[in-house]
């Protein structure tokens, strides 16, 4: 799933930024509203957290134009203007959903996961990776459906947003061979330019987290990787 977020508060960009990628979901930050359409139609998100008081342009005028040029994505309001009066606004120049500050993170990735099944994107019905539905568990490992998140023995593992994705790829085809390529589209998103050799890296630090586990990361030369058990 990818999310665009639009919020000039460096501190709370970088704290959902961490937060949502570490349950597997591809981020975009942009902070100024004056450039935050280009981002917008550069990164074709699954949904976006706009909030109103931006530099440039104020997130009502980001979302007025937004909609005005065609771009359908799910928006979420978030904001410290939390009157009724604010919210009818919103939501009449094209938000899909409001949440005032202050907010618990939680509540707010429940409700950008059902923003994006109802249009019917990412997370309805498959893992943020996109490597289809989850499976069950392997080797004490399996994959949230609803936040994509990964967990060993019903813990969720602290994995970063590539490491999560490469996981979830492999456990996607348990015992079977993903090629390199795949992996690489997986994990490195619309990264065209992305050396072949730094899937490698992301392989590395994976196998190493999964030591303790009962599964292990095997590399097939000239055919890609697979997740079996060790």
């Amino acid at each position: 799933m990818k999310l665009l977020i639009i919020e000039d508060n460096a501190a709370m960009q970088a704290t959902l930024r961490r937060t949502f990628e570490r349950q597997g979901m591809h981020v975009i930050g942009c902070e100024d509203g004056s450039r935050a359409l280009s981002r917008w139609e550069a990164s074709q998100p699954d949904v976006v957290v706009l909030d109103l008081s931006l530099p440039g342009l104020d997130g009502l005028q980001v979302l007025a134009r937004a909609r005005a040029g065609g771009l359908r994505t799910p928006v979420l309001i978030l904001t410290a203007r939390g009157t009724v009066g604010d919210r009818i606004l919103g939501l009449n120049t094209g938000a899909d959903d409001y949440l005032a500050k202050p907010f618990d993170l939680d509540e707010l990735e429940a409700r950008l996961r059902a923003l994006v099944r109802r249009a019917g994107g990412p997370g309805a019905g498959q893992g943020a990776s996109g490597a289809g539905p989850a499976a069950e568990a392997y080797c004490g490992l399996h994959v949230d459906a609803d936040s994509g998140a990964v967990h060993l023995n019903g813990e969720v593992m602290d994995l970063t947003a590539r490491e999560g994705a490469l996981l979830r790829a492999l456990l996607a085809r348990p015992g079977h061979a993903v090629a390199k390529e795949r992996l690489s589209e997986l994990v490195f998103p619309g990264q065209k330019e992305v050396a072949q050799e730094a899937i490698e890296v992301v392989v590395y630090r994976l196998r190493k987290k999964l030591a303790s586990t009962d599964a292990q990361l095997v590399t097939l030369r000239g055919l890609g990787y697979l997740l079996k058990a060790a």
